[in-house]
């Protein structure tokens, strides 16, 4: 079953529930979907995987938004940011673990021969590429600059 449908499903029992927290993360993902439709000017399907790189990308916009309203003190703010990031994620794939992203991290160095920071461009891209979904760019980020020094 597609995201878009798991999503319109979640929709209705969320409706239901008159939860309004999740039902406000998910319609936010629905218009996130529609607009990615229309932005291609052609009415065709999402595939999987633009569909998971637009919830990642909600995701990523409440974290943010979250982390700015408690660096303000503003609790009030953050907490529905961070109730929305456990609805949105619940369709996203598992995340690995630090060890598991080093591990491909370590093994695309490997494999690339990569000596220095001047190589990093050519890693982050295969590892984004292998990860994608699976683990934030931040993260991967900072364990290619950490095996690269």
């Amino acid at each position: 079953m597609s995201l878009q449908k798991q999503v319109m499903d979640k929709m209705k029992e969320a409706m239901k529930a008159k939860d309004k927290v999740a039902l406000q993360a998910l319609r936010a993902v629905k218009a996130a979907f529609l607009l990615a439709k229309t932005e291609t000017g052609v009415q065709e399907e999402l595939t999987e995987e633009q569909e998971s790189k637009i919830i990642q990308k909600q995701v990523k916009q409440r974290k943010d938004s979250a982390a700015i309203f408690l660096k303000q003190n503003r609790e009030d703010l953050a907490a529905p940011e961070l109730a929305e990031i456990t609805v949105l994620e619940q369709f996203l794939p598992e995340a690995l673990s630090e060890e598991k992203i080093e591990e491909v991290v370590i093994a695309t160095i490997e494999k690339l021969g990569a000596s220095g920071m001047k190589d990093m461009g050519k890693v982050m891209g295969i590892v984004s590429k292998e990860l994608a979904g699976q683990a934030d760019g931040g993260t991967i980020s900072a364990f290619v600059k950490k095996n690269l020094m």
